[in-house]
C-alpha cells in the first residue's frame, strides 16, 4: 500500500510541473500562480505543499528536471554519432543531422524553453536557479568545445576559429531560433539555423 501510494504521490508532482512548465514558458513565472497549478492538476493547496516548499522549489526542481532531460537528449544523440563514425568531424556532421531532425520536431516536443525563460526572467528566479543556469551553459560549451578540439587534431580549420566561441554558438542558434519560431509562427526555422550552422562547420573544416 506505501508503494502504491508514493507512486500515485510521484505521478502528481510530475503533473504538477508538467503544467508548470507550459505555463512557465508560455506566460512567464510571475503570471504562473500556486492557485492555478492547483486547479489545473485537479488537487489541494496542501497538496501543492506536500510536494514543494514553495513556488521557489517548484521551479528548482522543474529546472532540474529539465536540464536533465535535455542533457540526457544531447547524450544520447552524441553516442548515436559517434557509434556511426570514428573521426570526430564527421560524427559532429552526423549529430548535428539528428539534433536538426529532433529540431524540426521541435513544437510537438514542448512549447519553449526553460534556459531562456530561466535567463529573461531571472530576477524573479533565487541565486540557486541563476547558479543552475549558468552551470548548464558552461557544461554545454565545455562538451562542444572537447569536441571541436579532437576535430582540429585531425581536420585543422580553414581560419583562425575560437573554438569556446563555436562551441556557444550553437546554443545560441537553438536558443533563438526558439524565440524566432514563436515569434513568426515558423517551426521549421530551428532546423534550418541548425542546419546553417552544420553546413558552417563543414566549409571550416573542409569537410
Amino acid at each position: 500500500m506505501e508503494s502504491a501510494a508514493q507512486t500515485k504521490g510521484e505521478r502528481t508532482r510530475e503533473r504538477i510541473l508538467d503544467i508548470a512548465y507550459e505555463s512557465i514558458v508560455e506566460k512567464g513565472f510571475a503570471a504562473t500562480s500556486i492557485e492555478e497549478l492547483v486547479e489545473a492538476a485537479g488537487i489541494t493547496k496542501s497538496g501543492f505543499f506536500y510536494h514543494f516548499r514553495d513556488k521557489n522549489d517548484m521551479a528548482r526542481q522543474l529546472f532540474d528536471r529539465f536540464l536533465s532531460e535535455d542533457e540526457k537528449i544531447i547524450e544520447t544523440l552524441e553516442q548515436r554519432a559517434r557509434e556511426l563514425s570514428d573521426d570526430p568531424l564527421q560524427s559532429l556532421l552526423i549529430f548535428l543531422n539528428l539534433y536538426a531532425q529532433m529540431m524540426d520536431d521541435m513544437e510537438t516536443l514542448h512549447p519553449g524553453c526553460m534556459v531562456a525563460s530561466v535567463t529573461y526572467q531571472e530576477r524573479l528566479f533565487d541565486s540557486e536557479m541563476k547558479r543552475m543556469n549558468v552551470d548548464y551553459l558552461l557544461r554545454t560549451r565545455q562538451r562542444f568545445a572537447d569536441w571541436l578540439k579532437e576535430i582540429v587534431e585531425l581536420h585543422p580549420p580553414k581560419m583562425e576559429a575560437d573554438l569556446d566561441a563555436l562551441a556557444d554558438h550553437l546554443t545560441i542558434i537553438v536558443e533563438g531560433a526558439i524565440i524566432y519560431a514563436k515569434a513568426l509562427r515558423d517551426p521549421a526555422m530551428m532546423g534550418r539555423q541548425t542546419r546553417l550552422f552544420r553546413s558552417h562547420v563543414k566549409l571550416l573544416f573542409g569537410a
